[in-house]
């Protein structure tokens, strides 16, 4: 699977209340979470935020609850993939569950910049960064994974399999 789009940025531990503020979950419409995605760290992020963008973050990207809203309004914002140095286990887990590719590169979370364009192959764990031309790579997806984020999530994975 190949990606490819315009990067929006962020620092360290951006936790799952920065992801989507407390005070909107009382809705499950990934729709409405998406209108308010980021909002408390970008104002501009929800209304700019074009199909296929690619999010990058710092260490310990997801940080804080465990709820599924956080990578649900992501993915619902029109992010195609996030890269970060690393990520919080249960946001992790939770993402690949929803079919939001996530990819842990340091070097590349450091050497991409703000409105770079950026190209990620998953199934090598390749990230290119086309503005500057520089390579990066990130740990491959497990081949079930890999399956996870094609079929759409967890749901539409089992679904497939007829379970």
């Amino acid at each position: 699977m190949q990606i490819k789009g315009n990067v929006w940025k962020f620092g360290d531990n951006v936790d799952t209340d920065v992801i989507i503020p407390a005070r909107y979950l009382n809705t499950s419409d990934p729709i409405e979470l998406a209108r308010h995605c980021m909002e408390d760290i970008n104002a501009s992020f929800a209304a700019g935020v074009q199909p296929g963008d690619i999010l990058v973050g710092g260490d310990n990207f997801g940080c804080g609850s465990s709820r599924e809203h956080a990578p649900i309004a992501i993915q619902a914002a029109g992010v195609s993939c996030v890269i970060a140095k690393s990520f919080a286990r249960i946001f992790y887990r939770n993402a690949i569950n929803i079919g939001l590719p996530i990819l842990e590169s340091p070097e590349a979370a450091e050497g991409i910049n703000e409105n770079d364009e950026v190209e990620v192959i998953l199934d090598k764990g390749y990230i290119r960064n086309i503005t500057t031309g520089c390579e990066y790579t990130a740990q491959e997806f497990p081949l079930f994974m890999r399956d996870l984020i094609a079929a759409g999530g967890l749901i539409n994975y089992v679904k497939t399999k007829g379970y």
